[in-house]
């Protein structure tokens, strides 16, 4: 079996409180965006992705289609980025400051140091991830990561996504480790060849399936497959409940 040389990561559920999405980042968002589309409307890079929200939703006011989608959780792109937008200023007040479970900083730094990639892959926008990543309480870990991935190439309970985000990474599928929360993704990134684990956090309302080997947190991770020495050969057939 092919060693495995990197890992995706998602963020919600997985590296980060559900309930810090939820509850912190995604009402600081949606209280802001108002006076944020006001105070940069002649910001080129703003005014780009309100003429693709005009675009998507002719005719409509372009805050209110974006308020609408924020209450749907809807992932759409120029939502997504404006979304960063607002937290980046945010992060820069220092009104907001990323979360992370304790026991993600120590494993990817171990897995970074042990010559592992690593990769994210989230439903916000690359900024967002950029920003939860480098304002933790254990410091900048964004650099930890070799590049972060977003929904523009396509939706994370999709095969091909998983494809082309290999295809990006510049590895075989078989030598990618998929980490999440959610079993249709970790079905998704199977289908497309890359190896997967679900991690299984209390308190998030996820079960584990019975398709990928799970785990508790990062360091369970580690264990099951492995990764610090990049070895995976055994750890296919096992879970963790």
């Amino acid at each position: 079996m092919l060693p495995v040389l990197a890992v995706v990561t998602s963020i919600e559920g997985t590296t980060t409180p559900l309930s810090f999405i939820r509850t912190v980042l995604f009402p600081f968002a949606r209280a802001r965006l108002p006076a944020f589309l006001q105070a940069h409307a002649d910001d080129p890079d703003v005014a780009g992705q309100v003429a693709e929200v005009r675009r998507l939703v002719p005719g409509q006011p372009e805050l209110q289609t974006l308020l609408h989608w924020m209450d749907r959780d809807a992932k759409i792109a120029p939502l997504k980025v404006l979304q960063g937008m607002v937290w980046r200023e945010g992060y820069g007040e220092g009104e907001l400051a990323g979360a992370v479970y304790a026991d993600v900083p120590p494993a990817l730094r171990r897995w970074s140091a042990a010559g592992l990639r690593l990769y994210c892959f989230s439903h916000g926008s690359t900024e967002a991830q950029r920003l939860i990543f480098g304002h933790t309480a254990d410091g900048d870990l964004s650099g930890l990561f070799s590049a972060f991935f977003d929904t523009r190439i396509g939706s994370k309970r999709e095969p091909e996504s998983f494809s082309r985000l290999a295809i990006g990474m510049g590895l075989p599928p078989a030598e990618i480790v998929y980490l999440s929360d959610v079993e249709a993704e970790l079905d998704a990134a199977a289908t497309a060849g890359m190896r997967t684990c679900q991690v299984v956090r209390p308190g998030n309302d996820t079960r584990p399936g019975d398709r990928h080997p799970a785990a508790a947190d990062f360091a369970g991770v580690a264990a099951l497959l492995r990764l610090a020495g990049g070895d995976w050969s055994e750890a296919a057939d096992q879970t963790a409940r």
